[in-house]
């Protein structure tokens, strides 16, 4: 299991964002994205996960291009971007339910009460996400790795924004388990994040470069 990105380039408008991007993360690897505001880090991971096309470069999975292999690279990712994703109007446990059958999962009631009280929601899980503070709805998205089973690829945009100390142990214990059995996990972040992959990738995109 590997995710591959070949010369990757970015621009948006006349602005080179990144280019010569070139990685390769094995089953078991994680890869944090670092860098100042504006520096591409959403943009890279919207290619990554395929809501984006690079400039220049491809993106491939297992070996295949994300672009001729979109349903079965679809299976494989879940990604969590900054926006929690979050509708107000639905309760908790709806925004899970929903938000995983959206993404071709089923999931039952029981099964969303189950993984909102694994983040410490259980409590809440009837209340409109509306009512929730901005902690408390970035955990409801994240909800979504406590649902089983967990796709192989997990692309995180600042997964630790909002969350308290708790939650953001919490996240490095979802995470290293996911590692721990191989998945593979890229992220942004502005903290840095206790984890314990096989190899741990870092790419500052102020220099553009892998290090």
């Amino acid at each position: 299991m590997t995710l591959q990105g070949y010369q990757l380039a970015c621009t948006r408008g006349d602005r080179q964002l990144f280019s010569d991007i070139n990685l390769e993360i094995q089953a078991g690897e994680a890869l944090c994205l670092t860098g100042a505001n504006g520096s591409g880090k959403t943009s890279l991971l919207r290619l990554l996960c395929g809501l984006a096309i690079p400039h220049v470069g491809e993106v491939c999975w297992n070996g295949r291009d994300i672009r001729t292999s979109r349903e079965e690279f679809q299976r494989d990712l879940i990604y969590c971007g900054h926006a929690s994703g979050v509708k107000d109007d639905l309760r908790a446990w709806e925004n899970v339910a929903i938000g995983s059958r959206l993404a071709g999962n089923w999931c039952t009631k029981e099964e969303a009460y189950r993984a909102l009280d694994q983040v410490g929601l259980g409590n809440v899980a009837d209340l409109p996400a509306g009512a929730l503070s901005q902690g408390q709805r970035k955990r409801v998205a994240l909800t979504r790795l406590c649902l089983q089973p967990l796709p192989k690829l997990l692309i995180l945009d600042e997964p630790s924004t909002a969350l308290d100390q708790y939650a953001i142990h919490l996240l490095c214990e979802i995470l290293d388990r996911h590692l721990a059995l191989g998945g593979i996990a890229v992220y942004t972040t502005h903290q840095k994040l206790a984890l314990k992959p096989r190899r741990l990738h870092l790419l500052d995109l102020n220099q553009a470069a892998p290090c």
